[in-house]
């Protein structure tokens, strides 16, 4: 996508040889147009589907992940980092390490919220090693929901993410795939929208 690539170029910042930090549009500070025309593209890929959930983890993962979620007109679920005292019965959980905050924390959806007649898209903003998003898919598989694909933001496609989630049969569609960091600049692969 185009817009992402450009946005990157722009604002995003190439910290050591894997970082990327996109804080000025994506994961800390919003740009809520790029985040829809995003949202539209995933939606369009996956338009006959039948998806019936959108599911992420928070928090950068959300904004991308509602705007898919109101282009298709289906519920956006979000895993959460901190079990609150209102999730007291029917969790499903797994553990999700972070590579950037370089802490393991327990992911948790609520089971009411996912069943055997869901088709859900995964959206998350960063596919490195996969690690997120199969943790994601552990627990909507925990629900007997079927995961039809997973749509990524930016993909370090010098990472082994895209080839771990295409082993598992799943549809992988990245609109920013960066190719190498070389020397602090960003180098992009050809991206799937």
């Amino acid at each position: 996508m185009k817009a992402l690539e450009d946005r990157i170029l722009k604002d995003g910042q190439v910290l050591g040889e894997d970082i990327l930090k996109v804080d000025s549009f994506l994961t800390h500070q919003v740009d809520y147009q790029l985040m829809q025309e995003m949202g539209q593209v995933w939606a369009e890929v996956y338009r006959d589907a039948g998806i019936t959930k959108i599911v992420t983890i928070e928090a950068s993962g959300i904004v991308p992940a509602v705007y898919t979620a109101q282009a298709l007109d289906v519920p956006m679920i979000f895993a959460k980092k901190h079990k609150n005292i209102t999730m007291t019965q029917g969790i499903l959980t797994a553990e999700v390490y972070s590579f950037t905050k370089q802490v393991t924390s327990t992911v948790s959806i609520a089971e009411r919220l996912l069943s055997k007649a869901d088709k859900v898209l995964i959206i998350d903003d960063f596919l490195a090693n996969a690690q997120a998003a199969k943790d994601l898919i552990e627990i909507i598989q925990q629900a007997g929901a079927d995961v039809v694909g997973v749509g990524i933001a930016i993909e370090k496609s010098f990472q082994t993410g895209r080839q771990i989630l295409e082993n598992m049969g799943l549809q992988v569609t990245s609109l920013a795939r960066v190719a190498s960091f070389a020397n602090g600049r960003v180098n992009f692969k050809e991206a799937d929208a």
